[in-house]
């Protein structure tokens, strides 16, 4: 390697230009942007974009540091290693872009870095030359997936007063808050589109968007998996331009590029390529072109720099570990890139002690609140109902849907089991009405968060991972707002069927009816939510009705030889939710009643105690089966909450698909 004192000459000289680069002059209002055609307008709102937000909710500038960073996954075949010990440095300031061909690893860099994946990790992290502390680090982080996926059906205005109401929480008043989310619009060209709906802005608008909601806490470091995906040249133009502009307020922001044009390029500060798990280069973007020369690969002047690159790494194998050794797989950029005009060498963090100082003390200031959200659960409780409810409210379609589904089932259900209800000729029927009842209940409220809860959580990933609230209150207030809507189709499914099919009118019974009928419906929902928990929309229309039916299988054994079920097979039938339910409501029914009305000459059920003798539910109480129901919603609701817990961590779902590979392969 002949060649390698002209590459650290070269390098040397890309890191004294970066000296004098945008990114480490404090004024933006003084920064040569010729080459990146920045217009006075864009230099104007460089300088005076944000100042209430930055003033309000001061952060300090954050400087990540990486070394040695390994990663290895385990497929149901073998280990795969990721990451092979790379090394560099993303500074406060700079807009950096993380560069490679599919596969190579970007986005497996960006989740570690942000530490949305923490197992099987090696290496060592620093932030402003202290070990990572990801308690506050968290809080100094946002990160930006690659899909945007924004709450539907709630204005620009409302999604970013949501977040604001939750990021920020008491540290600011409303006034404040207000003023902040105007700014944060005005300054991503959204204020003029703050009435409109999330689901009506173009993708351009909703990758703002997102980009705004992160930007409400003022986070000093910004990451974002390819964040240019779906976008049209000139979206992904002015999306670059403003990330640039962000950075210039002292921001440190990394995102991932997939293949980015010859002017997108250089509008990066820094440009981080990531081939076979190594660092191939780390530097400015213009010394990329030198760079590649030193091995022997010459860019043609008609050539996309980032293309050539690509090109390279993808058909010549050995370019990759030519590279890497070059740079030393990131820690030579680095370590050159400290040097400064006079010949000595920079601190780590290129910046002055107060920026060291401010880091301190803002850790320390953050290890004394001791708070894991800036709102309390209460309040986080409250603004989360509240945006369910308005969605819930909004989404007109799906409440017609669910209207006439209700209606419809309730009117033939009623039709079939017409004034069977005090007919002691046909009790039986009756009792199929009580397990029909069953059926809709718990086959409705099981498939609706199989079918719609898997996006939910997609949307919560997000949320959750950058820190809006706890997992709890998320979760309460899910269960929550869902109860009116069931309690008002509930009440007028039951309402319906019961009057149609002719049962004996007295409140008492009718009230009993409708609590063990919702009680199974609230239960059911907690299966179903425990099973989108854990499966896409797919593969959990699959598991849920696979789930349900052994449950409906045990709850009607029995008929006809009640008093002689085996006791292995009562244990069973514990298990069963559905029993108590079914148990429910044939005993708000029969139970305690005269007798029915009898059109024969002889009716063996004209006495109701006969019928729950022969079905095992003879000694059965009220009590007992709002017990077990209850028992079972919590039972289901915990299962549900601890799967979404481990879902939203990338670890368990890796380990998971690697678990149902392994599971279908021995099969």
């Amino acid at each position: 390697m002949s060649n390698i004192p002209l590459v650290r000459k070269a390098i040397v000289g890309a890191t004294l230009a970066h000296t004098a680069s945008p990114s480490s002059n404090p004024n933006p209002l003084e920064l040569n942007t010729t080459e990146n055609q920045w217009t006075p307008a864009a230099l104007e709102r460089a300088g005076s974009t944000l100042k209430a937000l930055n003033r309000m909710a001061k952060r300090p500038p954050v400087h990540i540091l990486f070394e040695d960073i390994g990663f290895t996954v385990s497929t149901h075949k073998d280990e795969r290693l990721i990451l092979r010990n790379i090394s560099g440095e993303f500074r406060s300031g700079e807009l950096t872009c993380v560069l490679g061909p599919s596969g190579a690893g970007k986005s497996t860099l960006l989740n570690i870095l942000a530490g949305y994946t923490t197992k099987g990790v090696n290496g060592r992290i620093t932030v402003n030359g202290h070990a990572r502390d990801m308690r506050v680090f968290k809080k100094l982080t946002s990160y930006i997936m690659q899909d945007d996926l924004l709450q539907p059906r709630l204005s620009v205005s409302e999604s970013m007063s949501i977040a604001a109401d939750l990021k920020l929480g008491k540290e600011l008043g409303k006034a404040e808050k207000e003023l902040i989310v105007e700014e944060i619009l005005q300054t991503l060209g959204l204020w003029e589109h703050r009435n409109t709906r999330s689901e009506c802005l173009s993708g351009g608008q909703s990758k703002r968007l997102s980009i705004a909601l992160e930007l409400v806490n003022n986070p000093p470091i910004m990451f974002l998996d390819e964040p240019t995906t779906g976008l049209d040249v000139v979206s992904i133009r002015q999306l670059v331009v403003l990330l640039r502009l962000l950075s210039r307020q002292g921001r440190t922001i990394i995102c991932t590029v997939h293949q980015p044009s010859a002017s997108l390029f250089s509008l990066f500060d820094r440009v981080y390529i990531v081939s076979r798990g190594m660092c191939c280069y780390q530097g400015a973007a213009p010394l990329l072109i030198p760079f590649l020369a030193e091995i022997g690969h010459i860019c043609p002047s008609t050539h996309n720099p980032a293309d050539f690159v690509l090109e390279t790494l993808a058909t010549d194998p050995e370019a990759s570990a030519q590279m890497s050794e070059l740079c030393q797989n990131g820690k030579l950029c680095r370590k050159l890139d400290r040097m400064t005009l006079r010949g000595g060498r920079k601190p780590v963090l290129h910046s002055d002690d107060s920026i060291q100082r401010i880091f301190v003390e803002h850790v320390a200031k953050e290890q004394l609140q001791k708070m894991e959200f800036p709102t309390t659960f209460l309040t986080q409780f409250i603004i989360l109902t509240k945006r369910m409810f308005m969605q819930s409210r909004r989404n007109s379609v799906t409440l017609w849907i669910q209207l006439a589904h209700h209606l419809i089932s309730a009117v033939l259900l009623g039709s079939i089991f017409f004034l069977v209800g005090n007919d002691g000729s046909a009790p039986i029927v009756n009792f199929k009405f009580c397990i029909s009842v069953l059926v809709f209940f718990m086959y409705t409220y099981i498939m609706i968060p199989v079918l719609l809860f898997p996006m939910e959580v997609r949307m919560l990933r997000r949320e959750y991972f950058n820190r809006w609230y706890g997992l709890k209150a998320y979760y309460a207030a899910l269960t929550f707002s869902s109860l009116p809507v069931m309690l008002f189709f509930g009440i007028l499914f039951l309402g319906i069927t019961y009057l149609m099919s002719g049962q004996i009118l007295e409140w008492d019974r009718f009230i009993l009816f409708v609590i063990y009928g919702i009680l199974t419906g609230i239960c059911s929902e907690g299966l179903g939510l425990a099973v989108g928990s854990a499966f896409d929309a797919t593969n959990g229309s699959i598991i849920g009705p696979a789930t349900a039916a052994p449950l409906l299988v045990l709850c009607c054994y029995g008929m006809g030889f009640g008093p002689y079920i085996e006791a292995r097979m009562k244990a069973l039938m514990s298990l069963s939710y559905l029993r108590y339910g079914l148990a429910g409501l044939s005993i708000a029914l029969y139970q305690k009643r005269p007798l029915m009305e009898c059109s024969q000459d002889f009716c063996l059920y004209a006495d109701p105690t006969l019928l729950l003798r022969d079905v095992g539910m003879a000694t059965d109480t009220y009590y007992m089966q709002i017990v077990g129901l209850l028992v079972f919603i919590f039972i289901h609701r915990l299962i549900a909450y601890f799967v979404l817990r481990y879902r939203l961590t990338s670890e368990f779902s890796n380990k998971f698909m690697s678990y149902i590979s392994k599971f279908l392969k021995y099969r």
